[in-house]
């Protein structure tokens, strides 16, 4: 069973929950926080979630925020890490395809729950292609 390690801040705490519960049926889904709505700084649960996946721990990482760019920009800090601002489920499927992507970040306040499932759904139901985007992936990590 795959693993999927997610987290978020407060704005995207309803999302998460919801997500969490939706993906329990497929996944062993482990939670890096926030656990309310209580105001918080992101890099407290995005770095332990991206950590999680750049060590093989956790398959896939999903993170929730406001507009999904602070919470991305974060987890790309880490060197293994992918990570794909998504706000359509084409987005996901590219960044799979594309660029291997192990994370998703989702921005819960331009989006839908619906809209967030779907795009988790094409994200984590979409395989790497390789082939001529192996090379341009494996020079991305630059030190």
């Amino acid at each position: 069973m795959k693993k999927i390690a997610i987290a978020c801040d407060h704005a995207g705490f309803d999302y998460k929950e919801s997500i969490k519960k939706h993906l329990q049926a497929n996944f062993e889904v482990k939670d890096f926080g926030t656990y309310s709505k209580d105001a918080v700084d992101y890099p407290d649960f995005v770095h332990p979630t991206a950590t999680s996946v750049e060590n093989g721990e956790s398959d896939f990482g999903i993170l929730i925020c406001g507009s999904g760019q602070g919470v991305s920009i974060t987890a790309n800090k880490h060197q293994q890490i992918r990570c794909a601002l998504c706000w359509m489920p084409e987005l996901a499927e590219l960044a799979r395809k594309h660029n291997n992507a192990n994370m998703i970040a989702i921005p819960a306040r331009f989006i839908a729950q619906e809209l967030a499932v779907e795009i988790i759904e094409k994200f984590l139901g979409t395989d790497f292609e390789g082939g001529r985007h192996e090379n341009r992936v494996n020079k991305i990590p630059f030190c």
